[in-house]
């Protein structure tokens, strides 16, 4: 008999949403478990699990007390940038948070670069008409935020309330017979039994699925875990078609895996994009040149490889000055990976990076499964429509978060734990081989796509072989699986280029178009059918 271990909330992730979240709601009275994939944190370890660590930029803020911006302004680049697919109430609901949701990251301890004054420094990025956005450590923002929240987190965790199971990956969010969120169940590395947390609120804040791809700027966990399980619980999925390739991530022949990120914040700096002859890569292309939104400048750059026949394109970085004071990680990964910086030039290729779709939630992180909440990458808020405004993703993640706590407060009750005896049996789901799902992905649903590519490897999504799910591999893969089949099937149903969704055989857009697949992924991946939501309440 499985013994559940008990919560207010369960917390799946332990990236900025994820955290935000627990500190706000342990502050509140709430006891709360975080499942966390990665190992338990080290502040020297080489590799990190969140993706939070790996964001380069910034936050991207309006900051009272500047007069040259507006959260209008800032809703305008959001929505330019989103090809008409962002949501303007749920944006300017989000982006108006904004303030308040940094200061509590100063709160908890995050220092943000400071100019001669003492003021917030502030940089530019693409899509972004003026400078508003906020760094740490020159383009160490994400390792800056993530430290300081898992110091806060660490802190709070002794004080009591809040427990940790780490290197653990939720295999089932469960439900009662009339579809509510009772908790989840999760396998450990090294324990050959699973577990259970019972909870009246489940939020997944897991993150992306960089790992559809045989190079990603994501961590190693990025493997579309919160779309799986978001899917099997009920839950509908939007806009996931709209997968953001990052214009400039580091070339590197014939790795696969993480990659280094090369931050958009080098362009706002002066950096500039050129191809093998030494043409810029963007003229004529964008009224905003290598500061056009990602989608342009990623098609841009595919377009220059294509043209030149060269493998890659270049970051012209010579106009800068003490480049690798002002970028010392970029500086770092660019050495680790055998290169040098003497040229003035790092090669780049789009890599991908951040899905801009997923769980549909409204803007309270509430799903459409009473008591299941998403927050971060993970959420489809309508905040990034087809293509995301650089340096949203980690302001959603925090505001999202907070909002979360506030929701699971409300929400608070009990739950009984009566009827959890035997309904945790292994689970037996399609799982295929990852290399062969990420070449197949790579090829035909990478930055363009076509009719032909998309059949393809939805016939080889469906010849996935079922496997039994005995650990996190086997976890990992089948929440790749049936993720990429959302992707798949999305891709193929919008018959249109838009934003980080480009259909070679229809290159134009249709401007009136909308997502059109709520719930299209329960009809055409069978997995989603044979996992219903698990009852453990009778």
């Amino acid at each position: 008999m499985v013994v559940p271990r008990s919560a207010d909330l369960v917390v799946v992730g332990a990236g900025v949403a994820g955290i935000a979240a627990v500190l706000t709601a342990r502050a509140a009275g709430l006891r709360v478990v975080v499942v966390h994939k990665g190992p338990r944190w080290q502040a020297d370890r080489t590799e990190q699990a969140t993706a939070t660590f790996y964001a380069q930029g910034g936050v991207a803020v309006v900051m009272p007390d500047n007069p040259a911006d507006s959260v209008d302004s800032h809703l305008a680049d959001t929505l330019a940038a989103g090809a008409g697919l962002s949501g303007p109430v749920a944006s300017r609901s989000i982006l108006g948070a904004g303030w308040a949701a940094v200061s509590e990251l100063i709160s908890w301890g995050t220092q943000f670069d400071r100019d001669p004054t003492g003021a917030l420094a502030r940089t530019r990025e693409g899509g972004h008409r003026v400078r508003r956005i906020v760094h740490a450590g020159g383009d160490a923002t994400g390792a800056a935020v993530q430290r300081a929240l898992w110091v806060a987190l660490g802190e709070a965790q002794a004080a009591g309330g809040i427990e940790c199971l780490d290197e653990s990956v939720v295999t089932q969010v469960l439900t009662d017979i009339a579809g509510r969120v009772v908790g989840v169940s999760y396998v450990r590395a090294g324990v050959a039994e699973p577990g259970v947390v019972l909870a009246p609120t489940v939020l997944l804040a897991t993150g992306g699925a960089g790992h559809l791809y045989a190079a990603t700027t994501n961590p190693s966990g990025a493997t579309g875990d919160g779309i799986a399980l978001a899917l099997r619980a009920g839950a509908r999925i939007a806009d996931l078609e709209f997968i953001q390739f990052h214009p400039t991530m580091l070339y590197t022949p014939g790795e696969r895996g993480r990659r280094t990120l090369v931050t958009e914040a080098i362009r706002g700096e002066g950096g500039r994009l050129v191809d093998a002859d030494g043409a810029s890569v963007t003229a004529g292309v964008h009224p905003l040149g290598d500061l056009a939104p990602r989608d342009v400048v990623a098609n841009a750059a595919m377009a220059a490889i294509d043209r030149t026949g060269h493998p890659c394109v270049y970051l012209d970085i010579s106009g800068i000055e003490r480049f690798a004071a002002r970028f010392p990680t970029v500086t770092a990964g660019v050495r680790a990976a055998g290169l040098s910086l003497h040229s003035g030039l790092i090669p780049v290729v789009p890599g991908a990076h951040y899905q801009c779709g997923g769980v549909v939630t409204d803007t309270f992180a509430r799903t459409g499964v009473p008591g299941l909440l998403a927050a971060g990458e993970v959420a489809r808020t309508g905040l990034h429509g087809a293509n995301r405004l650089a340096s949203n993703s980690l302001l959603e993640g925090v505001v999202m978060g907070i909002r979360a706590a506030g929701v699971a407060v409300t929400d608070r009750g009990a739950i009984r734990g009566d009827a959890v005896d035997g309904v945790y049996c292994d689970q037996d789901l399609p799982a295929l081989d990852r290399t062969t799902l990420q070449d197949a992905m790579s090829r035909h649903v990478a930055l363009r796509r076509d009719a032909s590519g998309l059949a393809a490897v939805a016939t080889l999504l469906e010849s996935a072989p079922r496997r039994r799910i005995a650990g996190v591999a086997d976890a990992e893969d089948a929440s790749l699986t049936l993720t990429a089949g959302v992707v798949v099937a999305a891709a193929a149903a919008r018959g249109e280029s838009r934003g980080c969704h480009v259909r070679s055989d229809f290159p134009r857009s249709e401007l009136d178009a909308r997502s059109r697949y709520f719930g299209l992924a329960r009809g055409v991946i069978s997995e989603v059918a044979d996992a219903a939501p698990v009852s453990v309440l009778g």
